[in-house]
C-alpha cells in the first residue's frame, strides 16, 4: 500500500471531529458484487492500487461498525476505528476474489484480530488486575497458559479460594487469556511473508452464510438515518400533535383515543383526525 493510500484510509481524527470522520466514511457508498470483484481483480492482478484504495474506503464503514462493539472497554473510539483500518488494510492487500467470498466477510476476521491485539495490550491488566488479588491471579495464569485449558467449574473454584477472588475474576481472567490466542484468525507467519507464501488461516475464508455484515450494516445505518429524520420531522409539528404521536406510536405504553380525548377535552373522533393529519405531515417531512 502507498503512503498516501495509508494516510488516507488511517487517518482518524482524535477530537469531537470523529463524528464528521463516520458521518464521511457512511457517505461512501457500498459496492456493488460486480465492482467489487473488478477491482479486487485489478489489485490482485494488476497490483492496481487506485483499485485498493476505492476497496478500502468503500470498507471504511464497515471498520466503524465493528469498532462500535468494543466499545465497553472504555478505549478511545478513534484508536479502536484506526486499529480496524489497519486490519482492514492488512485484507485487502491479500484478498483473492477468485475465493468466492465478499471482502468483507473475509476483512472481518482481520480487522477483530487489529482490535483485539489493541485491547489486550491496553486494556486487559490496567482494567482488570486492579487489586493484588487479581495481579496475583493474572500472572498464576499466565505462568501456568501452556499447560492450562478451560477450566472446569471445580478447578474455578479451587483457583477463585486459593487466590482469595470470585469465580467470576477466575473465568473473566482465563477467557481474556485465552483469546490472546489468534492463530485461528490470523497467519502463523508475517504481514509479508504470509501474502508471499499463500498460508492463511481457515477463518480468513470463513464465509457465515447466515449473516451478512454488509447487509447488517446497511440496515443499521437506514434505521439510524430514519430515526433522525423521525425526530426532525416531529418537532415541525405544534405540542399537541407532537403528544398524539408520541403517545399513541412511540411509547410503550400507549394511550388510546379516548385517553387523550380526556387529557385534551375534546372529542375522540377530532383526536383521530389530529392523528391522522399529523402522521401524514411526518410522511410528507419524512420523504423529504
Amino acid at each position: 500500500m502507498s503512503e498516501s493510500m495509508q494516510s488516507m484510509a488511517l487517518t482518524v481524527p482524535q477530537s469531537g471531529s470523529i463524528e464528521a470522520y463516520m458521518q464521511s466514511a457512511y457517505s461512501i457508498p457500498v459496492l456493488s458484487a460486480e465492482r467489487e470483484h473488478e477491482l479486487a481483480t485489478r489489485l490482485y492482478s494488476q497490483d492496481d492500487l487506485q483499485a485498493a484504495q476505492e476497496l478500502i474506503m468503500s470498507h471504511l464503514r464497515f471498520v466503524i461498525h465493528i469498532a462500535k462493539s468494543y466499545s465497553g472497554y472504555g478505549l478511545p473510539q478513534a484508536d479502536l476505528i484506526q486499529e480496524g483500518n489497519v486490519g482492514l488494510m492488512k485484507a485487502v492487500k491479500r484478498f483473492n476474489p477468485e475465493v468466492g467470498v465478499r471482502l468483507v466477510s473475509f476483512a472481518v476476521h482481520w480487522i477483530k484480530a487489529e482490535i483485539h491485539e489493541y485491547v489486550l495490550k491496553n486494556w486487559r491488566i490496567v482494567k482488570v488486575a486492579t487489586t493484588k488479588a487479581q495481579r496475583k491471579l493474572f500472572f498464576n495464569l499466565r505462568k501456568n497458559k501452556k499447560r492450562l485449558g478451560w477450566f472446569s467449574n471445580e478447578e474455578v473454584n479451587t483457583v477463585a479460594e486459593t487466590l482469595g477472588v470470585s469465580t467470576k475474576d477466575v473465568m473473566e481472567m482465563e477467557s481474556r487469556m485465552s483469546s490472546q490466542d489468534q492463530a485461528f484468525e490470523l497467519s502463523s507467519d508475517d504481514d509479508d511473508n504470509a501474502s508471499a507464501s499463500g498460508s492463511f488461516s481457515p477463518a480468513q475464508y470463513l464465509e457465515d452464510k447466515q449473516s451478512d455484515l454488509a447487509v447488517s450494516v446497511e440496515e443499521s445505518n437506514w434505521e439510524q438515518h430514519a430515526n433522525q429524520k423521525l425526530s426532525s420531522a416531529l418537532i415541525t409539528l405544534d405540542e399537541r400533535s407532537q403528544d398524539i404521536v408520541r403517545t399513541r406510536w412511540l411509547e410503550d405504553n400507549k394511550a388510546t383515543l379516548q385517553e387523550l380525548a380526556d387529557k385534551y377535552q375534546v372529542s375522540a373522533e377530532r383526536i383521530r383526525q389530529l392523528e391522522k393529519n399529523a402522521l401524514n405531515k411526518l410522511k410528507g417531512a419524512m420523504s423529504l
